[in-house]
């Protein structure tokens, strides 16, 4: 069993079901998840020349610097909501922003993280991210069992009409699936000598979570739907 503080990472191409786990295990453990592609996304809305270098970072589907992602996640962990601990969806993606989470946790005086590396196969991101639908407004993110369907696709929330995200794109979803490659053997590297657990990815969303609280030593999987799991989808007009 693992005692607070914590941190956790988890690993994985995109479209890999990190953000389905995330809000699970932010639920079981009561501690934030924290998604820097969300973080990057909302300052891409807001109108200033980084978000506008930022949104032709994303949509190209190439990676933000990590001197810029760097400032981004030592912001957020500095936050009150941070001190019993964190989990973290889409960083570290580089070996070299791993060294710098190191540092930043002794900072804080977090201990090292537990890693988790989802592991899926390019076919079955490139399906998920085809169906994958997202909230313009409030950021949700959603399933569609039928991406072709003339339904209107509207988020539980706020019943914004659900669209793709700019991000998955053909080209830029091939693009993602590269970059990760290119750095997924480096990261490895770094932490497959520490805390660092393989996960079956591919498998349901209860499947992958069962797998995570057998290794965070938790008794059950909590009777809740996953926040970013799911499809309100209404008849038009």
């Amino acid at each position: 069993m693992y005692s607070h503080p914590k941190a956790l990472v988890l690993l994985g191409p995109p479209g890999s079901g990190k953000g389905t786990q995330a809000s699970r295990l932010s639920a079981a453990l009561e501690i934030p998840a924290i998604s820097t592609g969300e973080i990057l996304r909302r300052e891409c809305q807001s109108g200033s020349e980084l978000a506008k270098e930022l949104d032709r970072t994303l949509r190209s589907g190439q990676l933000v610097s990590d001197e810029l992602m760097a400032r981004v996640v030592e912001s957020r962990l500095t936050k009150g909501d941070c001190k019993d601990g964190c989990i973290l969806d889409g960083f570290p993606r580089t070996a070299e922003q791993a060294g710098f989470l190191d540092k930043l946790l002794s900072r804080l005086r977090m201990p090292s993280p537990v890693v988790f590396d989802f592991e899926v196969s390019a076919a079955e991101v490139i399906e998920r991210l085809r169906r994958r639908r997202q909230c313009p407004t409030c950021g949700r993110i959603y399933t569609a069992e039928n991406p072709a369907a003339t339904a209107t696709m509207l988020c539980r929330n706020d019943h914004a009409v659900l669209i793709p995200r700019a991000d998955d794109q053909p080209s830029a979803i091939r693009e993602r699936l590269r970059a990760h490659e290119r750095n997924a053997t480096g990261l490895v590297r770094y932490y497959r000598n520490r805390d660092y657990h393989r996960i079956a990815a591919a498998l349901s969303p209860d499947q992958v979570t069962a797998q995570l609280y057998g290794l965070l030593g938790l008794s059950s999987i909590a009777p809740r739907t996953a926040e970013r799991v799911g499809l309100w989808a209404l008849a038009a007009g």
